[in-house]
């Protein structure tokens, strides 16, 4: 299977779905990483890997839809057949959304629904958890429609949160677990496993 990963910061997932592929846990082979941004740890692995990259930011064109055709015509000339977002920090363009409907990927640092939507990213989702006096937390993996953190759960796993766990403490948990999940999850892509029926997706066993 031909991922495209979509990334934009230092791109520690990215690094562990490497990991996966290079192990034989992901039959799958990372054909192009796209970032909003040219000076990112994301760009730095992919290029030390010999992966092709594409900087496309929306400063570059001048609307959406010049953007989503600069974005089509990357991922038909890499034949990507899964789109992952790997960190990325940017709301991937409507058109991009419909022609690779049920073939696009997020990971979210918390248990959706819970603590999804715009501004639900990074740090601010972590404060918010803890603000909440949830005693769990985690990470999803979802499909990507319209709506932020929205589309179907395809996978959770949770992590406990202590009562002296900071934001950045939690922030670690979560993300040793979003390193767990998601080449699994994309293993279930890659191996046709994925079950999709209108807003419920599951893994088949």
């Amino acid at each position: 299977m031909n991922i495209a990963i979509f990334a934009s910061g230092r791109g520690s997932n990215v690094q562990a779905i490497l990991n996966a592929i290079d192990t034989g846990v992901l039959p799958a082979r990372i054909a192009v990483l796209i970032s909003n941004n040219s000076h990112v740890g994301a760009i730095e692995i992919a290029r030390a890997h010999k992966i092709q990259t594409s900087h496309l930011s929306q400063k570059m064109f001048p609307s959406e839809e010049a953007l989503s055709e600069a974005m089509l015509n990357v991922l038909s000339l890499q034949k990507a057949e899964l789109l992952v977002l790997a960190g990325y920090m940017k709301k991937i363009p409507l058109k991009v959304i419909r022609r690779y409907r049920n073939r696009i990927v997020n990971i979210h640092p918390a248990l959706l629904p819970l603590f999804g939507g715009a501004g639900m990213y990074g740090h601010f989702v972590h404060e918010a958890v803890i603000a909440s006096g949830m005693k769990v937390s985690g990470a999803t993996v979802h499909l990507v429609d319209e709506e932020y953190d929205r589309g179907p759960i395809v996978m959770q796993k949770t992590v406990n949160i202590e009562h002296n766990d900071t934001p950045e403490l939690l922030a670690a948990k979560v993300l040793q677990v979003e390193h767990e999940i998601y080449p699994f999850a994309l293993k279930a892509f890659a191996e046709g496993k994925i079950k999709i029926e209108g807003r419920k997706a599951w893994i088949m066993s």
